[in-house]
């Protein structure tokens, strides 16, 4: 082999090298991701009791942290002033189990009273989520999924 290309296999080597180990590390700084967010919304009926369930994955490389959920009437001044993380830092958390390499399936419910039903807006709602990585990065979705309240 010619030394012009061995020099330049060696030249493709390294550089390829380079570009595969700043993908390496460049995929390990990237925020939580969520999928396959779903929301359930049961409105109490004579002794029955209602309730809510919202259900998410959400995939960090550190390892999740937390994931908070905040159900809103779309007709809510979240609508027009935008959700923020400060918002969200009050608001209960779902509970996580592993499901995966890097994954949580998050799981939140609670019961919903007649009394609450009753005051509650009817219409669209939206379900927001915190979700934080045990390195810190943090991401929000203010719209994860939607359910409607009749």
């Amino acid at each position: 082999m010619s030394r012009r290309i061995v020099f330049s296999v060696a030249a493709g080597v390294i550089a390829l090298g380079g570009a595969g180990a700043f993908a390496l590390a460049y995929a390990g700084e990237q925020p939580p991701v969520l999928s396959h967010s779903t929301a359930r919304y049961t409105a109490p009926d004579g002794d029955r009791g209602g309730s809510f369930t919202f259900t998410t994955d959400v995939t960090a490389s550190s390892g999740v942290k937390s994931v908070k959920v905040l159900a809103w009437p779309a007709s809510s001044p979240f609508a027009q002033k935008g959700l923020t993380a400060k918002d969200m830092a009050a608001v209960e958390s779902a509970v996580c189990k592993p499901s995966g390499e890097d994954t949580v399936r998050c799981t939140y419910k609670v019961t919903v009273t007649r009394a609450e039903a009753d005051g509650s807006p009817r219409g669209l709602w939206h379900v927001a989520v915190l979700a934080t990585a045990k390195d810190g990065d943090t991401t929000l979705d203010p719209k994860a999924t939607d359910f409607t309240v009749v």
